[in-house]
C-alpha cells in the first residue's frame, strides 16, 4: 500500500492568547505526540513550531511568522499536518490512515472485505469492513488477529453475528 508523505495531526480550533499562539486539536493517539513534532504543515507549507505544550487536551502552540493573535485567528479552522519521516512510533504501532483500504481476512484466509473507515467510539475504535456485506468489527485484541500494514492484510477473527 502506497503511504502518504503527510499525516493530518489535527485542526486549529482557536487562538490562545494575545501573543498569537494557536489550540489544536490533536488528531493524533495524544495530544503530547503532536506537540514533539518540531514543524507543522499549515496550508501546505512548513511552519517551525517555536514552542508548544498541552493544556486541557489540546496543544498550544507558538508557530514562526504568527506573532499576534490577529495571525493566529487567520489560521481558525485550518488542518495541520505532519511529516511522515519527522514520526517515530513504537515497533508495531502505525497511522490508521496506512490501514484504510487494507484487505480483511478471516482466520482461514477467506477475503472478508476491505476496510474502509475507522470510527471513533469510546470503548474503542470500530472498523468498518465492506465486502459481499458489511461487518462492524471492534479494533481490540480479541477480533483483531493481526494488521500487516506493509503488506495491507488485516486477519480478524469474526464471531456469530458480525
Amino acid at each position: 500500500m502506497q503511504k502518504k508523505p503527510f499525516i493530518e495531526a489535527g485542526k486549529i480550533i482557536n487562538t490562545h492568547g494575545i501573543n498569537g499562539e494557536v489550540k489544536i486539536e490533536s488528531w493524533l493517539d495524544t495530544p503530547e505526540f503532536l506537540r514533539s513534532f518540531r514543524r507543522l504543515f499549515v496550508r501546505g507549507k512548513e511552519v517551525k513550531v517555536l514552542s508548544a505544550r498541552v493544556h486541557k487536551g489540546f496543544v498550544i502552540a507558538r508557530l514562526e511568522g504568527i506573532d499576534d493573535m490577529n495571525a493566529a485567528m487567520a489560521l481558525k479552522e485550518t488542518d495541520v499536518s505532519i511529516a511522515r519521516e519527522d514520526a517515530r512510533l513504537p515497533k508495531g504501532s502505525y497511522f490508521l490512515c496506512d490501514i484504510i483500504g487494507a484487505h480483511v481476512v478471516d482466520e482461514e484466509d477467506r477475503e472478508i472485505g476491505t476496510l474502509a473507515e475507522i470510527e471513533e467510539t469510546p470503548s474503542a475504535p470500530l472498523y468498518i469492513v465492506r465486502g459481499e456485506r458489511e461487518h462492524l468489527i471492534p479494533a481490540v485484541p480479541e477480533f483483531i488477529r493481526s494488521v500487516d500494514v506493509e503488506n495491507g492484510v488485516i486477519t480478524v477473527h469474526l464471531i456469530e453475528g458480525m
